[in-house]
């Protein structure tokens, strides 16, 4: 049994956390939010007060946050978690954050002679909660390996993709791609709709014919057509709008630093930038894009 400390309970974080606990790994966890740490306290884990008493005698800490700022405040400084933080203790952040400033968090790490890998996922909230997240990592092969142990807790999938950094790379092109097949997908559902054609069967055409892709088979973005995804559920939980327009940010910024031809992408960030413009489509699953298109 490993003694883990997970820091941010939101969507994703807090059934990452519980899916530690159904594997009976002894979890401490932390958030600015006092309900999500009594949610998971009731569940089994232990609750702190301060991201620092959560780590104490930590074999593992998980980070799950918003955004790089969130994450440079955790581990950095004189306050940070690297600073604290035991040496035998491993850091992994599976945040979506730009490239450079895992890096960062990475370079304080090895100076103080702490190990730290970026394992961003994919997956979404569902994903989350069964335990089949995908992890995609980057950092040294033994750290790498290391994590493998308490991430096989949580997901079905694990990959390697490189040097420290590489993690948040491959993952941003992962949403990049996920980003405009959605798009393509509501503008082609929509078409049919108009024509007088039924989404669920258009949706079973496409399945078996040279169209099919990751959303008609795990996340039609028409409401009625696949009961458990957010579009039924009138695209309430998921992944929301206002992050997937922070990951498009993140992959143009990427792109930008090295000169890459990205128009799909662009496109694709304009419309949903159009989107979230709409009331409380912020915070809408990013299906919701479909609702664009009528």
């Amino acid at each position: 049994m490993s003694k883990i400390a997970f820091i941010g309970l939101g969507n994703m974080g807090g059934p990452m956390a519980r899916n530690l606990l159904r594997h009976h790994q002894q979890v401490t966890v932390f958030d600015l939010v006092p309900e999500a740490v009594k949610s998971l306290v009731d569940a089994g884990a232990n609750g702190a007060q301060t991201p620092q008493e959560a780590i104490a005698d930590a074999d593992v800490v998980i980070s799950m946050l918003p955004a790089a700022s969130h994450v440079k405040s955790l581990y950095l400084g004189n306050d940070g978690l690297i600073s604290t933080v035991s040496q035998t203790t491993l850091l992994i952040d599976c945040s979506t954050i730009d490239a450079q400033s895992a890096r960062q968090v990475g370079s304080a790490a090895a100076d103080a002679g702490v190990s730290f890998i970026d394992a961003p996922v994919s997956g979404g909230v569902a994903g989350a909660a069964a335990g089949t997240l995908t992890f995609i990592m980057g950092g040294a092969e033994n750290d790498v390996a290391r994590a493998r142990e308490v991430l096989q807790f949580m997901g079905a999938n694990m990959f390697h993709a490189g040097e420290l950094g590489a993690g948040q790379i491959a993952k941003l092109c992962n949403n990049m791609l996920l980003s405009v097949l959605m798009a393509g997908t509501s503008e082609t559902l929509q078409l049919a709709i108009a024509n007088g054609l039924d989404p669920k069967v258009m949706s079973d055409i496409m399945l078996q014919s040279s169209g099919c892709n990751w959303t008609l088979q795990k996340y039609n973005p028409c409401p009625g057509v696949m009961d458990n995804a957010p579009a039924s559920n009138h695209y309430a939980g998921g992944f929301m709008v206002k992050l997937m327009n922070k990951d498009l940010t993140l992959a143009m910024e990427a792109a930008a630093q090295v000169g890459a031809a990205t128009p799909m992408t662009a496109t694709a960030q304009s419309l949903y930038r159009l989107h979230q413009q709409g009331n409380g489509n912020d915070v809408k699953d990013f299906s919701s894009i479909f609702e664009l298109f009528k």
